[in-house]
């Protein structure tokens, strides 16, 4: 290529001097997720955990070192989320996917950086090189040239490198609900009116996996059961995905592109591994606990699993209202 962009995930950069995304020598600091978002649901002193559970932050302390341009950069995206998001799911359906793309990134790279961080400073009391597999320096390399679109001739061409979809949802007033898998890049979140799942690097399989359940819904203003058990289905696709996304980064007159490869089956080597109910009973009953819903409750003997989405014998889309579990 012949414009190098920073690329932290290279030589494993992750240093409080250096902006996060542009690597050039800073002081200055932005928050993971955005100052609005933590104010109007009242969650900056809540604590997260990193991965292993042993790390917690509150997430008003996590933040990123950045360049003022940077900063400028993410807060006019932020503004342009914060009109939508007042405007409900019709202002947040009308987002270029781009946006929500370059939105969620921020938030979902930047709990990376922070594993990033905990990892290297482990090692580091072990007295052992701070090191990951080539396979993850490539993903999340690419995921970061990506999030520089913001700030560099960064585009995309042909067929995105994401899954993003945006549904109506009912909420209780003022509850916000939102999931994260940093390692493997996606991100649900869910208020009152609307909720959007996104699969940041999965070049759109995992949504086409899901596009006959995502046309029953339409029209529906989902519960939240129903939101949790469609972001178990995108999470479980992921995991169970057996092709690695890939994509043609080309760079010409100072300008890149970035296009998708469609993920296509070689051999007999399908490209989702078997769908095992075991495994994904075991993932929604994590995500049904706050209704008491347990993994035997979901699996039972001589019955089909438990969905609040499809009817296990016709698969038409349950309605929501038919429900009886709280919002």
């Amino acid at each position: 290529m012949a414009q190098e962009l920073f690329n932290p995930f290279k030589d494993l950069i992750f240093d409080e001097h250096f902006c996060f995304l542009s690597g050039a020598l800073t002081t200055e600091k932005m928050t993971v997720f955005p100052k609005w978002l933590m104010d109007h649901f009242k969650f900056g002193e809540e604590r997260i955990e990193m991965i292993d559970k042993t790390k917690s932050y509150t997430y008003s302390d996590l933040k990123l070192p950045c360049i003022p341009e940077v900063k400028e950069a993410f807060d006019g995206l932020d503004a342009k989320i914060q009109a939508a998001y007042k405007n409900g799911y019709e202002g947040m359906a009308s987002l270029d996917e781009e946006l929500l793309f370059q939105w969620t990134g921020r938030m979902v790279y930047g709990l990376l950086y922070y594993e990033m961080l905990y990892e290297r400073d482990r090692l580091l009391r072990l007295g052992e090189e701070f090191e990951i597999s080539p396979v993850l320096k490539q993903r999340f390399g690419q995921f970061h040239l990506m999030l520089q679109s913001l700030i560099e001739p960064v585009s995309f061409v042909g067929k995105k490198p994401w899954s993003i979809v945006v549904f109506p949802l009912k909420y209780s007033a003022d509850i916000f609900s939102y999931r994260d898998d940093a390692i493997n890049l996606m991100f649900s979140f869910g208020v009152n009116g609307f909720g959007f799942i996104a699969c940041l690097q999965d070049n759109g399989i995992i949504g086409e996996k899901q596009k006959d359940l995502l046309h029953k819904m339409k029209g529906h203003v989902l519960h939240p059961v129903q939101f949790e058990e469609l972001y178990a289905r995108f999470h479980y696709s992921d995991y169970i995905l057996q092709y690695k996304p890939e994509y043609k980064i080309e760079c010409q007159d100072g300008e890149i592109t970035i296009e998708s490869l469609p993920i296509e089956p070689k051999g007999d080597k399908p490209i989702f591994g078997f769908w095992n109910e075991d495994i994904f009973a075991q993932l929604l009953s994590n995500y049904w606990s706050v209704y008491g819903i347990q993994r035997q409750d979901i699996l039972k003997f001589q019955k089909p699993p438990l969905s609040f989405l499809e009817n296990p014998y016709t698969k038409d889309f349950i309605r929501p209202e038919t429900i009886d579990l709280p919002f």
